[in-house]
């Protein structure tokens, strides 16, 4: 898509990119672009960057530390960062549970939270899924007794996404018994460092460990914490789900890995041409950019309504699924293109210093890890299948 831009927004894009080439950290970019693991410090290192020039926050109001931004601004700032090959802005503080805390939670918590979320003191997870309550989100069995001014929590979140680094983990719990399981769930605040929280890694495919098992046993927590009223949670967990399937769809970073799909196929030899010439593979190529356009319309689409004051509706799960499906697509191809370069798959290869001699050529690098790593992407903030069930009966009224 060739948007047309006022002589503002091209020179917003241009301010953008001058910073970016100024102030990202050249080892950093590295590791992004050769798909190598990051660290904690990577991410708050680029993050405090981005708060210093008042940039860390593109999506909240002024009145909070936001930009100001038009929609096609932010669109524009996603774009940017992900054509630099920037890390990702981490999700579970900045976007998912910070509006979460502006639109239901109170005075104190906004003035103690926010401004911790937005120079990154605080790295927060989220505590949603549990052994058998994934996709049944409703099915949660982590309990909060009541006693005294607080509660007493006790249960296990699964499949939470660096956990080992979080200061704070938002969670979902059950409070009541009582009606609809829904009707029962309420939305903590809990200090990681609290005593009785056990944090065991689960080693995934790719060899990484960025998610984990999270443990409670009898873990107090002060009543305080508790986001809106009791037994409500599950207004707020959905409203938090819909921010997260918004951002889920990562457009700006889907560009650029067709670029470097591109790439690669132009790099790799087929008789007396490149792969990029072969009319099979060109034809998957094309395709692929067509969906990843249609998409970004959407986005755009999106953006305005949120901006507009309406929060995400279904088109969410829209984008969670066609954004995650797109994903997938892109490192299904790029495997598909480096063809035995794929192997021999080495886990240890993505860990910064490994081996800075790649095997075979240096387009190949970590494409296998990456196309692993990715398999998840339809499974988490709500499996694909869920999310076309969500559709099916808030749009189609099924």
């Amino acid at each position: 898509m060739e948007l047309s831009l006022s002589s503002t927004d091209l020179a917003f894009r241009q301010e953008v990119r001058d910073f970016i080439r100024a102030k990202l950290p050249v080892d950093i970019q590295s590791k992004v672009e050769h798909r190598q693991r990051l660290v904690k410090e990577d991410y708050v290192r680029w993050q405090k960057i981005l708060y210093k020039k008042g940039w860390i926050a593109p999506g909240w109001p002024l009145e909070h530390g936001g930009t100001g931004w038009t929609p096609l601004q932010r669109h524009l700032f996603e774009e940017e960062l992900a054509a630099a090959s920037a890390p990702r802005i981490m999700p579970f503080g900045l976007s998912m549970v910070a509006p979460v805390i502006m639109a239901f939670g109170s005075a104190v918590q906004k003035e103690h939270y926010l401004p911790r979320i937005l120079s990154s003191e605080n790295w927060w997870c989220q505590g949603y899924s549990e052994p058998g309550s994934g996709s049944d989100l409703a099915s949660l069995a982590t309990k909060a007794a009541p006693d005294g001014n607080d509660y007493i929590v006790t249960g296990q979140k699964t499949w939470t996404t660096l956990a080992q680094y979080a200061d704070m983990i938002f969670c979902l719990v059950r409070t009541s018994t009582e009606g609809k399981p829904q009707e029962g769930i309420s939305f903590l605040l809990i200090d990681m460092r609290s005593p009785g929280i056990e944090v065991h890694p689960i080693r995934t495919v790719d060899g990484g460990t960025e998610i984990n098992d999270v443990f409670f046993d009898n873990v107090r927590v002060p009543q305080a914490n508790r986001i809106g009223e009791e037994n409500k949670g599950w207004t707020y967990a959905k409203y938090l789900l819909g921010h997260e399937r918004t951002g889920i769809a990562a457009v700006g970073r889907s560009k650029q890995e067709l670029r470097q799909l591109k790439a690669i196929a132009r790099s790799e030899p087929v008789g007396e041409g490149s792969l990029a010439e072969d009319d099979i593979f060109a034809g998957k190529v094309a395709d692929l950019e067509i969906e990843i356009l249609a998409l970004e319309s959407l986005v755009l689409r999106i953006v305005a309504d949120e901006t507009a004051g309406r929060a995400p509706g279904p088109e969410a799960s829209i984008l969670k699924i066609r954004g995650t499906e797109i994903q997938q697509r892109l490192s299904e191809l790029a495997l598909e293109a480096i063809g035995y370069y794929a192997n021999p798959y080495i886990a240890e290869a993505r860990e910064a210093g490994w081996n800075e001699a790649p095997i075979g050529p240096e387009h190949a690098t970590n494409i296998a890890p990456h196309y692993f790593n990715w398999r998840k992407a339809s499974i988490y903030g709500g499996t694909n299948e869920i999310q076309k069930n969500i559709i099916a009966k808030m749009v189609l009224g099924l």
